[in-house]
């Protein structure tokens, strides 16, 4: 892997994290600039856009066929309940919830009563989900995902004999990053391979020069590889679990 030399260990000021802005103040990356009094900007280098109706019409899904969903993402919940109401399909009380954290299984009281439904939840992948899911072995499964879908989860759920349907019900899409073309950040941070083509796309001419790169996990950081970038802050590691440790741990040897 390629990681930075002594030559690129200068002062940082300023952080950029490709993700949208918080709905709130209560990031740690706020912690992290309040800490050390850098300049910190969100920006979403990718958003989701919902796929119409139609669309998922036009590749056979009925809903009524499926007696169980998988959830991957808030994303995901989202837009199969967008998709249900544009269907003007209502949902059985007796359709069971698979997700894939409790954070997800959570976020379903924004639709439904939490209650009142079957849901099951795993610690963060499908695979956690193993002991329920074999209880559930006859259910039909429909699956809700983006177009660069979680092939982890399918690769897994399809290894071991699920009946299951991959719905295609949102899209990552590039954003317009124009009016950064000018603007300079000691640190930026990623978080996806879509994002780091995001940057290509909006600047295919982009060269790093002493702009330093941190990255979240192995398939974001290969992404970067492949495009001859270097890779100062990897994460997450035994040291640094999370992005924010990382790139913290990083200030502290280069703020001195």
């Amino acid at each position: 892997m390629q990681t930075s030399d002594v030559e690129r260990a200068k002062k940082v000021k300023s952080v950029l994290v490709t993700l949208p802005k918080p709905e709130n103040d209560k990031s740690p990356y706020y912690d992290l600039a309040k800490k050390y009094g850098l300049k910190l900007d969100f920006r979403g280098f990718i958003h989701v856009e919902g796929v119409p109706a139609k669309d998922v019409r036009r590749d056979k899904i009925n809903l009524a066929d499926y007696t169980a969903v998988i959830f991957t993402s808030r994303n995901a919940v989202d837009h199969f309940f967008r998709i249900c109401e544009e269907m003007r399909f209502e949902v059985s009380a007796d359709m069971k919830y698979f997700c894939i954290s409790e954070t997800i299984a959570l976020y379903l009281q924004k639709y439904i009563q939490y209650r009142k439904r079957k849901i099951f939840f795993g610690k963060q992948t499908a695979k956690d989900l193993e002991e329920v899911l074999k209880k559930h072995k006859t259910e039909n499964f429909l699956f809700p995902c983006s177009d660069v879908a979680n092939e982890e989860t399918s690769n897994w759920l399809q290894q071991n004999g699920y009946k299951f349907t991959p719905a295609v019900l949102f899209r990552t899409v590039v954003s317009d990053l124009s009016d950064l073309k000018d603007v300079f950040y000691d640190i930026i941070v990623f978080f996806s391979p879509s994002s780091v083509q995001s940057l290509y796309e909006n600047f295919p001419d982009f060269k790093q020069n002493n702009t330093r790169i941190a990255a979240f996990g192995a398939s974001t950081q290969q992404a970067l590889l492949d495009h001859g970038l270097i890779l100062d802050i990897p994460a997450p590691t035994p040291k640094a679990p999370s992005m924010t440790m990382a790139v913290e741990d990083y200030i502290k040897k280069v703020n001195k």
